[in-house]
């Protein structure tokens, strides 16, 4: 541990900082803030990449118009495998922080990003077989791992009582690639620009990404992987409350980023470049509130604030059923930009609670200080790449849904009843688990202490 008011040691061979410890004010007032500031800017940096190629084919199948000779469904099929690959690999991801380091790891994994664009530039075009696209599509996933290994990263670097804003920044950061390669497609099409004009533009970004996160950022030789952590978070119940819960938030945020544009060509009718100046604006601004979510959070607490979001997600979604069924789009538009909203304020919110949960299930062991600010943060890194992955798969289901209620129906109102009882039911979760007095038993395999979770 640091004397009082001594930065850690950041020895050059390989940037690796010794004895870090944020909770310690004295050396985190010293300088440790500001290399944490240094680690979050460009970590944001290659995650936002990250998102952007994850929701890469999102923007894709706009372009892909008759000629391609792929259906509605097929589409929806794509990204749907597409946001599964970036799901699964969020596991791995987190645990490569630890194995390589958090700057090492950065450099590898904007790196890899390059070989899904490179591919997609290559097979691109009209008669290219949805086999081919397929495969294609599913290298692009790896996008979506960057966020549990940078989330993770990120943790490691911030005391408890910054960590809503500092994961809540990082995140959205890297959840505003979405709109921000939404916007770069829409200036694309506008110009008349094919499909490979979008790819080559990130292909220099990635580059630029890989090369400042090697200049900038830095190792902990705190952060490693701990194998039991991994099987006491899995282990416990609360992991898996929350990644529901996230499902909720997150997955209904990446799973919309995908499928918007394909349900405005498809049951609006609206061209490629009109969908186009449409779709960013819903993740743009989801991605914008992110940190506001884990902002409130702080204040108010992170249960709270994820109850209250559930309670307008449910109520913009029946406003959603209404307004597909009366054919409405400007209506339509406006309130599947007030979810995207909501999607991002619970995510912040959402993220929050996960250190906060186990830093009170420390408290309730008896613990204090740094024993349990260490075992909180022991416990919720290994849990967050657990819930990254089980949320991202929320954009399967979502994307799934909306291919069936379009085969069924011919419109994506059979979705979103089911998206409505699914919102209903997160609410249900949050209230009865991490609100309801008086305060509900942990839910763990060890003894069975009473805590309130209310302020988590």
């Amino acid at each position: 541990m640091t004397s009082p008011g001594t930065l850690p040691a950041a020895p050059k061979k390989g940037r690796w900082i010794e004895n870090w410890d944020p909770e310690d004010e004295a050396s985190w007032n010293a300088g440790g803030e500001k290399i944490a500031r240094r680690n979050l800017i460009f970590s944001v940096l290659s995650e936002h990449i990250g998102f952007s190629i994850w929701t890469l084919w999102s923007v894709l199948v706009l372009f892909m118009g008759p000629e391609y000779g792929l259906t509605p469904a097929d589409k929806f099929l794509l990204t749907s495998m597409v946001t599964l690959v970036g799901a699964v690999v969020r596991v791995p991801y987190t645990f490569a922080v630890a194995i390589f380091g958090g700057r090492n790891w950065t450099i590898i994994s904007a790196a890899l990003l390059l070989i899904p664009t490179i591919a997609a530039f290559t097979v691109m075009e009209p008669g290219t077989s949805f086999g081919t696209f397929l495969l294609v599509g599913l290298l692009a996933g790896i996008g979506g791992g960057n966020f549990a290994s940078s989330m993770t990263n990120i943790n490691a670097f911030f005391p408890l009582r910054k960590k809503g804003w500092a994961l809540g920044l990082n995140a959205g950061g890297g959840n505003i690639g979405v709109p921000v390669i939404q916007l770069i497609a829409l200036a694309v099409i506008g110009a008349s620009g094919g499909p490979r004009v979008l790819l080559g533009i990130y292909i220099p970004l990635i580059v630029i990404a890989a090369t400042l996160a090697a200049l900038f950022m830095d190792n902990l030789t705190s952060v490693k992987n701990d194998t039991g952590a991994a099987i006491d978070a899995a282990k416990d119940g609360h992991t898996w409350i929350m990644s529901f819960l996230y499902v909720g938030t997150f997955g209904s945020f990446i799973g919309y980023s995908f499928a918007f544009g394909q349900v405005l060509t498809n049951q609006f009718g609206r061209t490629p470049l009109q969908a186009a100046y449409l779709t960013f604006i819903g993740p743009l601004l989801g991605s914008l509130i992110r940190p506001v979510g884990g902002w409130l959070a702080d204040r108010y607490g992170g249960a709270r604030i994820t109850l209250y979001n559930y309670v307008g997600m449910a109520a913009a979604t029946a406003a959603l059923v209404v307004a597909s069924m009366q054919k409405s789009l400007p209506f339509f538009v406006t309130v599947f930009i007030v979810l995207f909203v909501l999607t991002g304020l619970g995510n912040g919110s959402t993220y929050k609670m996960i250190p906060g949960i186990f830093q009170a299930k420390a408290q309730a062991k008896g613990l204090t200080g740094e024993e349990a600010a260490a075992y909180g943060r022991r416990l919720s890194g290994a849990s967050m790449g657990l819930i990254g992955a089980v949320g991202a798969l929320g954009g399967v289901g979502i994307n799934m849904a909306f291919r069936q209620s379009f085969l069924s129906y011919g419109s994506g109102t059979g979705a979103f009843v089911a998206f409505l009882a699914f919102y209903a039911a997160c609410f249900a979760v949050t209230w009865a688990v991490y609100l309801r007095k008086p305060a509900p038993t942990i839910i763990t395999t060890e003894s069975k202490p009473q805590l309130s979770y209310a302020k988590v």
